[in-house]
C-alpha cells in the first residue's frame, strides 16, 4: 500500500489474524522407536512402535511432546496457522517499517 500509516498497517494485521488462533510453530514428525517388552514382535520386526512428536524451540533449546495420534490432525491445522501468522509478520515488517518513515519524513515538512 503506498500511503498506509502504521496504524494502517497494525489494523491490516489484526484483520489478518483475527482466526488464526491457536497457532503454533514447530514441526510434527513420525517417529518409530523400540518399547522396553522382551521378544516384542514389533520391534524384533524392526518395525518398531510409531507416535507423533512435536519438536519446536525454547529459550534457544529444542524441545518435543508427544502428541497422541488422535490429536494430530487439530495439533496439524494449528501449525498450518502458524506459518500463515509467520508470513503475515514477514510481509508487516516492510510495510510497517515504510510506514514509520513516511510519517517521520511528513513530521519533519515546515
Amino acid at each position: 500500500m503506498k500511503n498506509e500509516t502504521p496504524s494502517d498497517v497494525e489494523r491490516w494485521l489484526a484483520d489478518q489474524t483475527t482466526t488464526a488462533l491457536p497457532a503454533l510453530l514447530g514441526s510434527l514428525s513420525l517417529r518409530r522407536s523400540p518399547c522396553i517388552r522382551e521378544n516384542c514382535p514389533a520391534c524384533r520386526s524392526g518395525e518398531q512402535h510409531p507416535s507423533y512428536v512435536l519438536y519446536g524451540r525454547l529459550k534457544g533449546r529444542r524441545v518435543s511432546v508427544y502428541v497422541p495420534e488422535d490429536l494430530v490432525p487439530q495439533v496439524q491445522r494449528c501449525l498450518d496457522k502458524g506459518r500463515a501468522v509467520q508470513e503475515l509478520l514477514y510481509e508487516a515488517a516492510p510495510r510497517y517499517i515504510k510506514a514509520l518513515k513516511r510519517e517521520r519524513a511528513k513530521a519533519a515538512r515546515p
